[in-house]
C-alpha cells in the first residue's frame, strides 16, 4: 500500500512541474530576433505573466538626396519612400551638404599669411619682388666704425697689465720679503670679493714691484691667484 501511495505522489509532482525549455537553441542556432521573442514568451509562461505584444513597426520615410529634402522642408510634394530605384546614400548626401555649406568667417586680422603660397601668389609676382628688393637696397646704410672711447679712469687696468706680462702663474719675477707668509696671504686675500679686485688694489698700491699686504708671496706679479691667461687668449 505504501508503495502505491508513493508512486501516486511522484506522478502528481511530475504533472505540476513545468516543461524545461531546450537550452540547445538560441543564439548561434537561428535568427536572433526570433530567439529573443521565444525567450520572452517562455519567461512569461514560466512566471505566469501575459505574453508580451509583438513590436509594432511604423513606416519611416527616408530622405536620401538634397532635392527631396528641400522639397519636404518647403512643404512641397510628399517624399517617396526608399526603393530599389532610389538607393540609400546617406553618406554622400551628408558630404554634399557639408561641401555646399557657406564658409565660416574667421577673424584673421593681424595674422600674417606669408606661409600661404596661394595667398602670396595672388598679390605678388616676380616684378613686385624685384621692386621690393630694389627699395630695400636703397634703404641700406653702411655705418663706418669709429675710434674706441678712451677710459676716463686714471687707475690701473688689469687688461693692459695682463697683456704686458709674459710669465706664467707661479713663476717668480719679483723679490718678496720673508714676512710675506701664507697666513698673511690668506687673511688679506679674504677681504676681496674677486681676484680681479685684489689685482686692481695690488697694482694701485705699488705692485708688482712692492707688496706690503702680502698678496703676491711667490713674486709672480699676480695677487691672490689672479690669472692673466683669459685676457691673453682674447688677444690671440
Amino acid at each position: 500500500m505504501k508503495r502505491v501511495l508513493g508512486a501516486i505522489s511522484l506522478l502528481a509532482l511530475a504533472a505540476c512541474d513545468p516543461a524545461i525549455p531546450d537550452s540547445g537553441t538560441g543564439v548561434g542556432f537561428g535568427d536572433y530576433d526570433q530567439y529573443q521573442t521565444d525567450r520572452a514568451q517562455r519567461d512569461a509562461a514560466l512566471e505566469g505573466r501575459p505574453l508580451p505584444a509583438a513590436p509594432r513597426v511604423e513606416s519611416v520615410t527616408i530622405i536620401n538626396d538634397e532635392t527631396t529634402a528641400a522639397a519636404a522642408a518647403a512643404g512641397g510634394a510628399p517624399v517617396p519612400p526608399a526603393s530599389a530605384d532610389r538607393p540609400l546614400d546617406v553618406i554622400a548626401t551628408a558630404e554634399s551638404a557639408l561641401s555646399d555649406a557657406p564658409a565660416v568667417p574667421r577673424n584673421t586680422a593681424g595674422i600674417s599669411d606669408e606661409q600661404n603660397f596661394d595667398a602670396v601668389a595672388e598679390r605678388e609676382s616676380i616684378e613686385s619682388d624685384a621692386a621690393r628688393i630694389a627699395r630695400n637696397r636703397e634703404q641700406y646704410q653702411v655705418i663706418q666704425p669709429t675710434a674706441l672711447p678712451t677710459r676716463s679712469s686714471s687707475g690701473p687696468n688689469v687688461v693692459e697689465y695682463a697683456l704686458s706680462t709674459t710669465n706664467s702663474v707661479g713663476q717668480s719675477v719679483y723679490r718678496r720679503s720673508a714676512f710675506s707668509t701664507e697666513a698673511k696671504f690668506l687673511r688679506n686675500c679674504a677681504q676681496y670679493a674677486s681676484a680681479d679686485q685684489a689685482q686692481l688694489d695690488f697694482l694701485a698700491r705699488g705692485g708688482p714691484q712692492r707688496d706690503r699686504q702680502g698678496l703676491d708671496p711667490d713674486g709672480d706679479g699676480f695677487a691672490c691667484g689672479w690669472d692673466p691667461a683669459p685676457y691673453r687668449l682674447v688677444r690671440q
